[in-house]
């Protein structure tokens, strides 16, 4: 059901991005435009962060399980991609909000970097 939803989600968001990315600028777009801008961009990174590491999971185990590997690696559930992904979608739209209110220096990568690298931690702690 999980799957549905955020596939459901991720194409709505990409053709609303298209659609606003299109036929608006920022200037002609205002506040609404671009608060849909950047929440239809996190969408979009969510599913497709999602759907990547779920089927990167199942192939990284399906190839390590083919070579006959003593205990075979545990496949990860969609739901655990989903929960690590909504941390990692976060990161492009971050650094496109940096990106418009100044150029992006290594100091501001390394910031989101480290977000990302302690949002990770934390999720794989509570699951």
């Amino acid at each position: 059901m999980l799957q549905r939803v955020i596939t459901l989600t991720t194409i709505v968001s990409l053709c609303l991005l298209g659609l606003m990315l299109a036929s608006t600028t920022p200037a002609t777009a205002g506040p609404f435009g671009l608060l849909v801008i950047f929440i239809s961009a996190y969408l979009a990174c969510l599913g497709l962060i999602s759907f990547f590491l779920y089927g990167m999971s199942r192939v990284i185990g399906h190839v390590v399980r083919g070579m006959g590997a003593r205990r075979p690696p545990v496949i990860m559930s969609f739901r655990r991609a989903y929960y690590f992904s909504t941390v990692l979608a976060a990161a492009p739209v971050m650094l496109i909000g940096l990106q418009s209110v100044g150029s992006i220096g290594v100091y501001e990568a390394a910031l989101v970097l480290i977000f990302e690298i302690i949002g990770c931690l934390y999720i794989s702690k509570r699951i």
